[in-house]
């Protein structure tokens, strides 16, 4: 069974196992899916260059696949589009595989993930809380080891704070990089198409696919002075109220870039709080009336089934908004842009908290539009005033995640994420079979951003069988020098720390994660293999490593 046929079966595996129906809109079947991955193995075998070959991608409910309804997070308001949504098009042209559409806050009005007739998606950490929206069945896909990708969308916050509520990377790219084309509109002249990965080289190269280098031309940037980055942090009082723990979270994650050497700098929130408010706040929330209001005044008219009551309130009550309220707002925003621009002139990067607190279920169905309206404190202005941004995880807070978002201005999109790159604590894995470089499973490390770091041998008191798998793996067992142990060949890679759990995670028996004592005398995980999974399998100790018995068979 190929590879990439193997990676299909262990997601439905996954999807079946976690139990989690909320997450999904319509998933294709399997044996549809199964059958697309076997082509691209041909088209591999034939020489084709497939960046993405075999990546699993979970797309927002209100981005079009072919051969699936786009509903937007609306029954009645289904349809099947004839033709892949550009992003959607570029991302499989490069070999991703599409397993299904995911769940959203309804006509994407929402960041926290419940407005929706199809289940509110619950938090992949925590089940009692909200999973953020409202991309929230894209984020908790690619955070429960489902989907490798998944495409959200993001007009206030919703393709970054799903990212930090489910512990991944979001990266929102400056408008117009990522074409809109095939995606219902929330504010049409705000929306942005995102890409969530559990590690941040995964998030950049689906990005890189996706992007338009004719969708929005390029500015003359002002040169940017040389000397460390120079990153713009608020004083704690700008942030308001957050959740127990968060502000010491943050100040840890200001200091852990202060340590990678960047320069911290003052810069006055006040700008980007004012026009956060403003987005729902204000007329500019017309826009969505104009996107979906007259699907919704029938459907209502009609009795309403299937619309989300809070969703269809908000979408409603924008029809009557004055355009001389417009008129005003804009010229307000106007101003707000040139503060917020100005503070940040001299400054690469502003880091923020991606939101200020992470409510549960019950906190939400209590006060959804106070709760909602605290989420997008930080994230609301970031596309009022055409800014790119980043939202990684940052460490945890009373067992759950905790993430941070760096904005900056339009087109700074690879500055952004080589300062994310900063926070990245990193750990070191040792692997000595088919997650060797060349091996069939070392696109897996190479997924999770990982980076060879040096070839070494383990110290001599191990054991090397080969196992009767697919693809053909060898079981390293620890035995003692006195067992007639001996020096293993392996390689030490170098991945983001939350990158382990994900390798767990997907470690098939009778594969372990275990100490691993190299011949210098430290030690770093790496695979082991379990004992009692030895009976028939070939012990290969004497090549002294997997690839020399490869060479040698």
């Amino acid at each position: 069974m190929s590879t990439t046929v193997s990676r299909v079966r262990a997601a439905y595996a996954r999807i079946e196992a976690t139990d989690r129906p909320e997450i999904w809109i319509d998933l294709r079947p399997r044996a549809d899916v199964e059958a697309e991955a076997r082509t691209l193995d041909g088209r591999l075998a034939r020489g084709e260059r497939l960046p993405l070959a075999g990546r699993l991608l979970a797309v927002k409910g209100n981005i079009d696949v072919a051969g699936l309804p786009t509903t937007a997070g609306c029954p009645a308001y289904a349809y099947r589009p004839a033709a892949d949504a550009p992003v959607v098009a570029r991302l499989r042209a490069a070999g991703a595989l599409v397993l299904g559409t995911t769940n959203l806050d309804q006509f994407a009005t929402g960041l926290v993930g419940t407005r929706s007739p199809y289940g509110a998606v619950r938090g992949a950490v925590d089940p009692s809380r909200v999973s953020g929206g409202s991309s929230s069945g894209s984020a908790v896909a690619v955070a429960l080891g489902i989907a490798d990708l998944a495409l959200g969308t993001d007009t206030a916050g919703s393709g970054r704070v799903p990212a930090a509520f489910n512990g991944i990377v979001g990266l929102k790219p400056t408008r117009g990089l990522v074409p809109t084309e095939g995606v219902v509109p929330a504010c049409a002249s705000l929306d942005c198409v995102t890409v969530f990965a559990r590690t941040l080289p995964e998030a950049e190269r689906a990005l890189a696919h996706m992007a338009s280098p004719a969708g929005r031309a390029l500015p003359s940037l002002p040169a940017r002075a040389p000397g460390p980055w120079r990153i713009a942090v608020p004083p704690l009082d700008q942030l308001g109220e957050l959740d127990q723990g968060w502000a010491a979270a943050y100040e840890a994650a200001v200091r852990r870039l202060g340590a990678a050497g960047a320069e911290i700098r003052g810069i006055d929130l006040t700008p980007f709080t004012e026009a956060a408010a403003m987005l729902y706040e204000g007329a500019f929330v017309a826009e969505r009336y104009t996107a979906v209001g007259a699907f919704v005044d029938k459907l209502t008219a009609e009795g309403g089934e299937g619309l989300d009551p809070t969703v269809a309130g908000i979408i409603t009550r924008a029809r009557d908004i004055p355009a001389h309220r417009l008129c005003t707002d804009t010229e307000r925003l106007t101003a707000l842009r040139t503060r917020a621009l100005a503070e940040l002139a001299d400054s690469d990067a502003l880091l923020l908290p991606t939101a200020p607190g992470h409510p549960t279920l019950a906190e939400v169905a209590a006060d959804p539009l106070g709760a909602n309206a605290r989420l997008g404190r930080f994230t609301n202005s970031t596309n009022l005033f055409d800014l790119a941004a980043a939202a990684v995880p940052a460490g945890e807070v009373n067992g759950l995640p905790f993430g941070v978002m760096l904005v900056g201005p339009a087109f700074t999109d690879d500055r952004l994420a080589r300062i994310a790159d900063l926070l990245r604590p990193e750990v070191y894995v040792a692997v000595a079979g088919a997650h060797l470089t060349g091996q069939p499973l070392n696109p897996q490390l190479l997924s999770l951003g990982a980076v060879l770091d040096r070839t070494t041998t383990t110290s001599a008191v191990y054991r090397l069988h080969a196992l009767r798998t697919a693809p053909p793996k060898p079981g390293l067992v620890h035995v003692g020098e006195s067992e007639g142990g001996a020096a293993i060949e392996v390689e030490i890679w170098r991945l983001p720390a939350e990158g382990l759990g994900n390798l767990l995670a997907a470690l098939p028996r009778p594969m372990t994660l275990g100490s691993v004592e190299l011949a210098d005398g430290t030690r770093v995980p790496g695979f082991l293999c379990e004992p009692g999974a030895l009976g028939d399998a070939a012990d290969i100790t004497t090549y002294g490593g997997w690839r020399a018995f490869l060479d040698r068979r």
